[in-house]
């Protein structure tokens, strides 16, 4: 397959190896570009913190510029911002290998409240409440905005030339605020209908819920929210046969009034054999036959 990658161009090279080494070509689009918080000063003030909490590599990135702090112990959402902690050199990394309420757990099971802050090193945007999770399990979170996201204003020529011909099988995203800028790139540069042949792969439902708004040919979601999972979830794409099961397919836009179209028929299948009429047309005697000159000498053939 040919797979449009929208992370980050500092995430974006080592999945597209990774696809490569799928076997699929892949196109870099970044919807997001990465920039330090012009707030933020170095370095960073640690004191009374007894663990740093990441929710993407991206965060880990901006922390190893601002600190040389790597003894503290470090918990991250995903395995992607655990790997970028182990290469910053932080030597005792977990990885909740989900979701913020996944992280809270983790954090809730390994560490107590009274042993000191958790730091956050946070983008400016942010996806659910970490803070809200900890602190309603008793612990102090301290959420230091270190970088943020700034929205791609438009696709590149080579992007929008490879989706009007056709050469863009599918489309990866890793987060919604990715799959948000995607859809209005699309939709500003008059796209959204080529997407009835392009596929949607998404790291989680939030994500597939944010880019549901363009016509996909087909929306599937990872089994687990990781790079690993998504990996999978393309090449199950790329082995799927090219007439989906209805389920697979997007369902119809509700009317305006909200409610679903209750009215709307279900597409028959491609090559289906038509109908027949009740009356079967081949018991009709022809009309040079004796049967049918017989037959119009009473009268002509009556109901029984």
């Amino acid at each position: 397959m040919r797979i449009l990658v929208t992370r980050p161009a500092e995430d974006a090279a080592p999945f597209a190896a990774a696809l490569a080494a799928c076997g699929h070509e892949t196109l870099i689009e970044p919807m997001l570009v990465i920039a330090p918080a012009p707030e933020v000063q170095a370095p960073l003030e640690l004191e009374g913190v007894q663990a740093i909490l990441f929710t993407s590599a991206n965060g880990v990135r901006a922390f190893a510029g601002l600190s040389a702090e790597r003894a503290l112990p470090v918990f991250a959402v995903g395995e992607a911002s655990a790997a970028a902690a182990r290469e910053a050199g932080f030597t005792a990394v977990e990885s909740a290998g989900g979701d913020v309420e996944d992280l809270a757990r983790l954090v809730a099971a390994r560490l107590e409240p009274a042993a000191g802050t958790l730091f956050h090193g946070a983008a400016r945007k942010l996806a659910g409440d970490l803070k809200g999770a900890l602190e309603g399990r008793g612990f102090t979170l301290r959420r230091e905005i270190l970088y943020e996201a700034r929205p791609t204003r438009a696709l590149s020529e080579a992007t929008r030339t490879a989706l009007r011909d056709g050469k863009i099988d599918a489309v990866s995203f890793f987060s919604p605020r990715t799959g948000q800028t995607f859809v209005d790139l699309v939709q500003g540069a008059g796209l959204a209908a080529i997407m009835v042949s392009v596929d949607a792969a998404c790291l989680s439902a939030a994500v597939a819920e944010d880019v549901r708004v363009l016509p996909w040919r087909r929306v599937r979601v990872a089994a687990r929210p990781d790079r690993d999972a998504l990996l999978e979830c393309i090449d199950d794409l790329a082995g799927a046969p090219d007439d989906r099961p209805a389920e697979e397919a997007m369902p119809p836009a509700a009317p305006p009034d909200g409610k679903p179209d209750d009215q709307t028929p279900e597409s028959a299948p491609e090559n289906a054999p038509e109908t027949q009429p009740e009356t079967d047309a081949g018991n009709t005697p022809a009309a040079d036959s004796p049967a049918h000159e017989l037959i119009q000498r009473f009268g002509g053939s009556r109901p029984p």
